[in-house]
């Protein structure tokens, strides 16, 4: 079981509170076509409501492919969880089947790279409070790059096709950090440009040209990998900083997007 780690700093552990919190951030308003997103992992007072906004739109599936990068170092470079995992708001199980059904090329099975990793486990509770029955896959991202980022989403496909399963793909990831509002503001429009364009290539070039400080740039671009593959588009739904509710000075960005089709 992967116990988790933020709760009662990130988001409360009471799971009334937890309750209290989720349903003034997100109320279910399901868009069927959307088959992927980008949602922030921040502590939920400051990229809750972000958060909410994106995940009130996912449509209910057997399954959420759950992507976050890989902060603490520990573990594979790329790797899943094969662990149930538990919340204040109670145990998910994982899609063991659709695990098995990747190919294993690049992501390992592991449970080091998950154990005290945040960007995962503030999703979850977002998904238990809007959706009933469903399993994830965490995969955990220690390396970002342009090629691992589409070797990935190829074990994301190929696990889909062979388990025949309806997924959403959760990209978790922030954007710019440690700016100055409206310099943060200007930064991430250029990365939400790129993104929305669904122009990996193009992504990948702004980030590094930008030397962006996108702690899940190589999540998103699976996101935008797995939405090409499917022939989608591309939409921003909210985006905030942490200077909406605290110091402007230095802030972090949060963006949501869904992808569709």
């Amino acid at each position: 079981m992967r116990h988790p780690v933020v709760a009662g700093s990130f988001y409360p552990s009471n799971p009334e509170s937890l309750k209290s919190m989720l349903m003034e951030f997100a109320s279910s308003s399901p868009n069927p076509s959307i088959i992927a997103c980008v949602s922030p992992h921040a502590g939920y007072i400051y990229s809750g409501k972000t958060a909410g906004r994106v995940h009130s739109l996912l449509p209910d599936v057997e399954t959420y492919v759950v992507i976050g990068p890989n902060h603490t170092g520990y573990g594979s470079a790329v790797a899943v969880s094969m662990d149930s995992w538990t919340t204040p708001l109670g145990d998910v199980d994982i899609d063991r089947e659709f695990i098995d059904a990747m190919p294993k090329k690049i992501v390992d099975i592991d449970e080091t790279s998950h154990r005290y990793e945040h960007s995962l486990e503030v999703q979850i509770p977002f998904l238990q409070h809007l959706h009933d029955d469903f399993r994830i896959v965490p995969v955990c991202m220690g390396m970002q790059d342009e090629e691992t980022a589409k070797e990935v989403a190829e074990e994301i496909i190929e696990a889909e096709k062979r388990t025949d399963k309806r997924i959403v793909v959760v990209a978790s990831s922030d954007m710019h950090h440690y700016l100055p509002d409206k310099n943060c503001r200007e930064r991430d429009g250029k990365i939400i440009d790129a993104i929305l364009s669904l122009n990996v290539s193009r992504y990948y070039k702004t980030i590094y040209e930008l030397q962006a400080s996108v702690c899940g740039y190589g999540v998103i671009a699976v996101a935008m990998e797995y939405t090409n593959h499917h022939r989608g588009y591309a939409n921003l739904v909210d985006y905030s900083t942490s200077g909406d509710v605290a110091d402007k000075n230095s802030v972090v960005g949060y963006a949501g997007i869904v992808f569709g089709i």
